[in-house]
């Protein structure tokens, strides 16, 4: 047995507390309109699609921050905005081995084996257990439709 925190109860813990702050928020007073998630938020829950889900699609184009992305694991697609206003969807499942894609920082992260992947194209830029890019296969690409703020799949 090692001493300290294993890698696997950190990244419980900081998806934990990642999962209380939306609902922190729904409790408070105050207006109702999103603040936008930080590049290294992730926005899904379970069972969830965000703070500003729209009625009409899966996320608000507010829900996905410029440099990051969202994950919405309950409707299997990952939104990135690498660049202001250009949105681009990936399955929410990773090539190497399906697991679901854990969190988006400047790329799309596995928590299972350790695999990268680009915001901007859905390429992989690191292989499981860091072997070389191009390890696994690149993110399928999912086609979204944007409309008055909301996305939806297309």
């Amino acid at each position: 047995m090692t001493d300290g925190i294993s890698r696997r109860n950190a990244i419980i813990g900081t998806a934990t507390a990642g999962l209380a702050v939306p609902v922190l928020a729904a409790c408070g007073g105050g207006d109702s309109t999103a603040t936008p998630l930080s590049p290294t938020s992730d926005a899904s829950t379970p069972g969830g699609t965000g703070t500003g889900t729209p009625a009409g699609g899966f996320a608000s184009t507010s829900d996905i921050p410029v440099g990051g992305g969202a994950i919405f694991a309950s409707d299997g697609v990952v939104v990135t905005q690498p660049a202001k206003n250009t949105f681009h969807g990936f399955s929410s499942t990773c090539t190497h081995q399906g697991c679901t894609l854990a969190s988006v920082t400047e790329t799309i992260n596995c928590s299972c084996h350790g695999s990268q992947f680009s915001i901007e194209d859905g390429s992989n830029v690191t292989g499981p257990n860091g072997s070389p890019a191009g390890s696994v296969a690149d993110l399928p690409k999912v086609d979204l439709a944007i409309k008055g703020g909301e996305i939806s799949k297309a």
